[in-house]
């Protein structure tokens, strides 16, 4: 069972939740596909992207459910990346959990998520 995951502002979460399903953040429409990372990619992506940024959420995903709209491909120094080309179903989210910062400013993963 792959999962993937997701870091989202709480409010742009919500408003998927309320629409039934997440077309993604403005980067993501921009770049027409949603960006994901996986477990090995995920706090680097925090570092890079949302540093400092309070009010986030990871969103963990079951990847099979996905289907061929799911691709992995290479970004940030050769690694594959995986990209949804279209909406996330919501049935596919398996985890929502806060992300808060810790007292240094650093997100606070979910315990037992990523390795010590």
């Amino acid at each position: 069972m792959a999962r993937i995951y997701k870091i989202c502002p709480q409010a742009l979460w919500r408003d998927a939740e309320d629409a039934g399903r997440f077309t993604g953040a403005p980067i993501d429409r921009q770049d027409g596909y949603i960006h994901f990372s996986t477990i090995s990619q995920v706090a680097e992506t925090a570092v890079r992207h949302f540093a400092g940024q309070a009010d986030l959420l990871l969103i963990t995903v079951e990847a099979d459910r996905l289907g061929d709209a799911l691709s992995y491909e290479p970004s940030r120094g050769g690694d594959l990346f995986p990209h949804l080309y279209g909406p996330l179903p919501l049935d596919a989210v398996i985890a929502v959990d806060a992300l808060p910062l810790d007292s240094e400013g650093r997100h606070v993963f979910p315990a037992g998520l990523l390795p010590a």
